[in-house]
């Protein structure tokens, strides 16, 4: 990035981020000074720890795919900026584990790793810190259809396959051009929620389970024209994500079938409606699942409902909510929410999460 740019981009924020703040215009004009004088010196500038966690809040706020930002003013964030070496990031990593995770009272959390810079780059190669590995072999996939190449990455990398459904991978973390090193989690910091229905014992049979915290890892985040291309972060789980995509999808866990045969409805035509049928179970089950467990989740009507508070809010303050209105949607009647029948504008405002190139 110029210098021009990013000194365009660094005013424009801190200044957003000062205002919002109730800063004094002096501290505002002198912190402008500052960073003027690093990107002219250096090419670039550091946050500080308020600029850095405002960001972090204000790129949640942002994020247009998210429908749980209501809460974006509650993320902890964590500052890992001095770690170098990839043994210090993953003892951060496991940090972010078990605060985030909290016996099932699941904690927004983030941890940011340094900024990206001409001669550093740090990248996580996981798409979520836990996540199911999967393998593939003579009989078809076994586990995650999504984890296929990552899987086979950490095979090569030494890590030793167990060719289980829910075999938790490691992670693995690249500094610059170096050899990536994969790290196995402690089994104590993975919490996990096995799948039961509250009516139907024989649930329990098809032995599915999924662990308690999404943390994205893959995705960077941007503050004022800084990059933090390692920044993992979490909320906690909408029911549909699990029940819905991740164990009904076609294209992961393809559970739906299994199920429609053992509830006994037909499933040759679609005229049945057995899919609609056994993904409200599959819901169910795993909505009863976590809140027997203690472990925090939110149903999809209800995250409609704070989201639409989080519309609320932000237009009290004079502020636009973006959005991208196919992800906003539940998976799950989607036309019982008010999100289904309101426009969004899907702009891009900064601070902001975004995909990067995925690895391996």
């Amino acid at each position: 990035m110029l210098k021009t740019d990013l000194l365009f981009e660094a005013r424009e924020f801190v200044t957003t981020c000062y205002n919002e703040l109730n800063k004094s215009k002096q501290e505002l004009d002198n912190r402008l000074t500052q960073i003027n004088d690093q990107i002219k010196g250096h090419g670039t500038y550091n946050h500080t720890y308020q600029e850095l966690e405002y960001g972090a809040k204000v790129a949640w706020r942002n994020s247009n795919r998210c429908i749980g930002r209501l809460f974006w003013d509650q993320l902890h964030v964590f500052d890992h900026r001095k770690a170098s070496s990839e043994e210090e990031l993953f003892k951060a990593v496991c940090q972010h584990i078990d605060y985030s995770t909290n016996k099932g009272k699941i904690r927004p959390t983030i941890s940011i790793f340094p900024q990206k810079s001409s001669d550093r780059a740090i990248r996580i190669w996981n798409h979520q810190l836990i996540r199911y590995a999967g393998y593939e072999t003579e009989r078809g996939i076994i586990g995650d259809p999504h984890s296929v190449r990552l899987t086979e990455a950490c095979i090569k990398l030494g890590w030793e396959p167990k060719f289980g459904n829910f075999d938790v991978l490691p992670v693995v973390i690249q500094i610059n051009n170096n050899h990536p090193k994969f790290f196995e989690i402690p089994d104590e910091l993975i919490l996990e929620v096995p799948i039961r229905h509250p009516d139907f014992r024989w649930f329990e049979d098809l032995q599915l389970k999924w662990y308690a915290v999404p943390m994205v890892s893959d995705m960077s985040l941007e503050i004022g024209g800084i990059t933090y291309t390692a920044a993992p972060f979490n909320g906690w789980y909408m029911g549909t994500e699990i029940g819905a995509r991740n164990l009904a999808d076609t294209s992961r866990y393809n559970m739906l079938p299994r199920i429609a045969d053992l509830m006994g409805i037909e499933n040759r035509s679609s005229s049945s409606l057995w899919k609609d049928r056994t993904l409200v179970e599959l819901n169910t089950a795993v909505l009863h699942s976590f809140k027997e467990d203690g472990v925090s989740i939110v149903d999809h009507h209800t995250a409609a409902q704070q989201f639409k508070l989080f519309e609320e809010k932000e237009n009290q303050v004079g502020r636009n909510v973006t959005g991208n209105w196919a992800w906003l949607i539940p998976p799950l009647s989607p036309a019982t929410t008010h999100i289904y029948h309101k426009p969004y504008k899907n702009d891009i405002v900064k601070p902001n999460y975004f995909y990067q190139e995925k690895l391996p």
